[in-house]
C-alpha cells in the first residue's frame, strides 16, 4: 500500500509538472534544457522529488525505469542528461503492449523487436541490464521451472544448481510470491546482472537468450569480467536513444492532464 501511494504521488507530481510546463512549449524535437525559459529549475525539482521518494521506497527506481521503457517502446544511477519535450499520444490501445519484448522471447525475436524500434543489438543487451534492479513474480517463470516444453520439465538453460532454490521459492501455481531479478543486488544499479546471466541464473527466458548469441554474449561477458567497465556509459546512451522512439513533439500529441487517460 505504501509503495502504491508513493509511486502514485511521484507519477502525479511529475506528470502534473510536465502539463503545466507544456502550456507554452512547442518544440519540434527533444532537446536538453527544453524548459530553460518556462521553468529553468524543473530538472532540479524533478531530481529532488525523485531522489527523496526513492530514498524512502527504493523499489520505486525499478518501477520508474520500467515506466520509461514501456512509454518509449509503445508510443538512480547512472544519472544522465535527458532530452525533454516528449508528448503523449492521443490514442491508448491496451493491445499495443503486446509489442513489448516478452519475458520468454528468444534472441531472434528480441533482435527483431528492438530493430523495429530503431535500436541495435547492443541496445538490446545494454537495456536488458535494467534488470539489475526490481522484482518479478513466480507466475512469470513457472513454466521455466515446471513445464518448459509441456512435459513437466525444467528449462535446461537454467543453472541446475539454481533450480532448487527457485523451486523452494515458487510452487507451480504461485502467483503472488515476489522474486528479485538480480538476487543480492536488487536495490543497487550495477553490473551484477551480467554476472548472473553468464552463470545461467538470469530469471527470464529473455535473459538466458543473451548468451545464445555471439554479439550479446560477448557484451555480457565483458561487463561481468570487467566489473561493468562501460555499462553505465552505455546505459545512458541507450536510454537517451530509446527516448527518441516515435517521438511526438510540438502540436503532435498532447500532455495528459491525467497520465492514464487521454484528454
Amino acid at each position: 500500500m505504501a509503495y502504491q501511494k508513493n509511486f502514485s504521488l511521484l507519477v502525479f507530481l511529475l506528470f502534473h509538472l510536465a502539463f503545466i510546463l507544456a502550456c507554452n512549449a512547442n518544440a519540434d524535437s527533444l532537446e536538453l534544457g527544453f524548459y530553460k525559459k518556462t521553468c529553468p529549475t524543473v530538472e532540479t525539482i524533478v531530481q529532488k522529488i525523485t531522489a527523496a521518494k526513492i530514498s524512502s521506497a527504493p523499489s520505486l527506481a525499478a518501477a520508474l525505469l520500467r515506466l520509461y521503457f514501456h512509454d518509449c517502446f509503445v508510443r538512480i544511477r547512472p544519472y544522465w542528461p535527458v532530452p525533454l519535450g516528449r508528448r503523449d499520444g492521443r490514442v491508448s490501445i491496451a493491445d499495443e503492449s503486446l509489442t513489448l519484448p516478452p519475458f520468454d522471447a528468444n534472441i531472434d525475436k528480441l533482435k527483431a523487436i528492438f530493430a523495429s524500434k530503431g535500436l541495435s543489438v547492443k541496445d538490446l543487451v545494454v537495456l536488458s541490464g535494467g534488470h539489475t534492479i526490481g522484482i518479478s513474480h513466480c507466475s512469470i517463470i513457472a513454466s521455466r521451472l515446471y513445464n518448459f516444453t509441456g512435459k513437466g520439465d525444467t528449462d535446461p538453460s537454467l543453472d541446475e544448481k539454481y533450480v532448487p532454490y527457485l523451486k523452494s521459492k515458487c510452487k507451480p501455481t504461485d502467483k503472488t510470491t515476489q522474486l528479485e531479478m538480480d538476487p543480492g543486488s536488487v536495490k543497487t544499479f550495477d553490473e551484477s546482472y551480467y554476472t548472473n546471466v553468464l552463470k545461467r541464473r538470469g530469471l527470464f527466458g529473455s535473459d538466458a537468450a543473451l548468451i545464445t548469441d555471439y554479439e550479446t554474449r560477448a557484451y555480457v561477458k565483458l561487463q561481468a569480467q570487467s566489473h561493468g567497465s562501460t555499462f553505465f556509459k552505455d546505459f545512458q546512451e541507450s536510454m537517451v536513444k530509446m527516448g527518441q522512439i516515435e517521438v511526438l513533439t510540438g502540436s503532435a500529441g498532447e500532455i495528459r492532464r491525467h497520465c492514464n487517460l487521454i484528454n
